[in-house]
């Protein structure tokens, strides 16, 4: 069998998306954050790596950490796909909020196939977003085009709209919500302290404040 031909498992695919997560912040990523974000021990994630790697799905940079290589960020962006595309079924469908759903998604879309995962978009208007705000790749592993920004790069003054949320905290999630901090939602920069100090925004009628934190969660458009 050539490297063509040759699927992933359900682990490996776990590992392609956290890996492709993990490199939205950083370049390349290291055994300790990736056994940190999946939580598994640390001597599980160099065995997983060399099978990544035999695979050609990832590569090692010495002195720097793992990568994807483009045929290891096609699998992670498939994987991403139903993932999210579940999520959405999750609380939409399902009725979980939005807190909820990326556990739930984690447990339930070990056994998700493409098949499924198409059903479930088709129920579900074809979603470009998840519940997050995070973009849904197509079923061909393509994003559709995010122009959007981390709110702490913004001054004083600036409005525009919440875009993602990014984080899976569900204490962190129920904050957001019950702040009225969800993707969709307008704000107005009101003020914030200098040294990434806490921000304050009027999110609809209300002010609130937020610590650094939170606003690295906090993308914008």
């Amino acid at each position: 069998m050539t490297n063509d031909d040759f699927q992933p498992s359900v682990a490996m695919r776990e590992y392609l998306a956290e890996i492709y997560r993990l490199q939205e912040d950083s370049p390349t990523v290291s055994t300790t954050s990736l056994a940190d974000r999946l939580h598994v021990s640390a001597p599980a994630v160099p065995r997983m790596l060399k099978r990544l790697r035999n695979a050609g799905y990832v590569k090692h940079k010495p002195y720097q950490g793992i990568e994807l290589t483009p045929r290891g960020r096609e699998e992670a962006l498939l994987e991403l796909r139903r993932h999210r595309i579940l999520e959405v079924f999750l609380v939409n469908v399902m009725g979980f909020t939005w807190d909820e759903a990326h556990e739930h998604a984690d447990q339930m879309g070990k056994g998700l196939n493409d098949t499924i995962t198409q059903r479930m978009a088709e129920m579900t208007n074809h979603p470009t977003r998840c519940p997050h705000g995070e973009p849904i790749p197509d079923d061909e592993g393509k994003l559709p085009d995010v122009k959007d920004v981390c709110i702490m790069n913004l001054g004083v003054g600036h409005v525009g709209m919440i875009s993602r949320v990014r984080t899976h905290d569900p204490e962190r999630l129920k904050y957001f919500k019950s702040l009225g901090l969800v993707p969709g939602a307008d704000f107005e920069i009101m003020g914030r302290a200098p040294f990434n100090g806490p921000m304050r925004l009027r999110v609809g009628r209300d002010d609130v404040v937020l610590g650094i934190e939170l606003t690295k969660s906090l993308w914008v458009e």
